[in-house]
């Protein structure tokens, strides 16, 4: 779960990290009281909240001097809809004094195994057009945890002035905390900056691991604050375990393995994967009836469902294909692969349904080569 800048700064000032003082506003009205209480006689920042990259440059961050109409410059930023995501939000800030930028995130290097924690001296809206050399990294051992020695190689290695440095060795053992005790997959700030008063946190990304959130209830009740595609959306309603993709291929499996298999499969006959979905193991009618209603709610030419019987018994398998089939609409093909506990009953159960869109499959490649190649 993404959390906006000012959701991901309670969860900084929580961790002792420095944030300026701010207030949220949705409407123009809000964001001239709001800059009144948190600024009042001086400039104001006020910052789109959305969950997407590139604001600045889209003119979702503006400063207003003091004295300016807060209220029209709120009105404007509230009108944009920064990469198809309308502004609903407003977090309204003092203008800082800043003496310098800097990057500092901490994410998941997944083929290490273990956190990675990234530092650079040139932070901001280029950060990515920074020069070779200005961002240094360090793996962290998820036993060990972040070392000391290791925040000054860090600290040293990036180049941060010496006024930043002694402020950057209390704040960065302070972000990595909050990655592990949030169960994040990435915290980062961009900018850090370095102003008279110290190091502070100008902007907050957050993301959260959705499986980790029963043990946050504070992060969860953030949820629904960024609008799920509703695809996903109906998917997580059911419980089941869903990830979209970008092809036209709905695909339906029990056990992430045989799902993950079945997409590399209908790739190789030169399909392309809509979706991942594992309806899980001992998956009953109801399940395969509500995983076919959502794969069939996405754009798809073709959707195919491939169960291995183990404790999920085919027949009930095919009794939730049926079932799903008499109250969803059907336009497209639908490919059954039954093996296992009960196939035989379950294949014989779609045989005498005669229905059109239905279509077994001995194997999983034949399966996948009719779902692949239909038009």
């Amino acid at each position: 779960m993404d959390l906006f800048e000012y959701q991901g700064k309670e969860l900084f000032a929580r961790a002792g990290i420095p944030v300026p003082a701010g207030r949220v506003a949705r409407t123009p009205e809000e964001a001239a009281a709001a800059a009144a209480q948190v600024v009042p006689g001086a400039a104001a920042v006020l910052k789109a909240q959305v969950a997407t990259g590139g604001r600045g440059k889209a003119g979702g961050v503006k400063v207003v001097p003091a004295g300016a109409d807060v209220a029209a410059v709120a009105a404007e930023i509230l009108a944009l809809s920064i990469k198809g995501e309308p502004v609903g939000a407003l977090l309204v800030e003092p203008a800082a004094e800043i003496e310098a930028e800097y990057y500092a995130a901490v994410t998941f290097d997944r083929r290490a195994g273990s956190a990675r924690f990234l530092l650079s001296s040139a932070g901001g809206m280029e950060v990515e057009e920074a020069p070779e050399g200005a961002m240094v990294s360090v793996l962290v051992d998820p036993l060990l945890g972040l070392a000391a020695y290791q925040v000054r190689d860090l600290v040293f290695a990036a180049g941060l002035a010496p006024p930043a440095r002694k402020d950057a060795l209390v704040l960065l053992p302070k972000l990595y905390r909050l990655f592990v005790d949030a169960d994040a997959s990435l915290v980062e700030i961009n900018p850090l900056a370095l102003t008279p008063s110290g190091l502070v946190a100008l902007d907050a990304k957050v993301t959260v691991d959705d499986s980790a959130l029963y043990r946050h209830p504070d992060i969860a009740a953030y949820h629904g604050t960024r609008r799920l595609d509703p695809q996903e959306e109906r998917a997580a309603a059911a419980g089941l375990n869903f990830v979209k993709l970008d092809g036209d291929v709905g695909i339906i499996g029990n056990g992430a393995g045989l799902v993950m298999s079945t997409l590399d499969v209908v790739s190789q006959a030169g399909g392309r994967p809509a979706n991942f979905l594992d309806v899980g193991g001992g998956a009953g009618a109801e399940v395969l009836a509500s995983a076919l209603e959502v794969v069939l709610a996405g754009p798809v030419r073709s959707v195919l469902v491939n169960i291995f019987g183990g404790i999920t018994r085919c027949d009930r398998v095919a009794g939730g294909i049926l079932e799903a089939l008499g109250r969803t609409r059907v336009e497209v093909p639908i490919v059954v692969r039954l093996e296992g506990t009960n196939a035989t009953e379950g294949r014989a159960m779609l045989a005498a349904a005669h229905h059109p869109s239905v279509r077994t499959a001995d194997g999983m490649m034949e399966a996948a080569r009719m779902a692949a190649e239909v038009r």
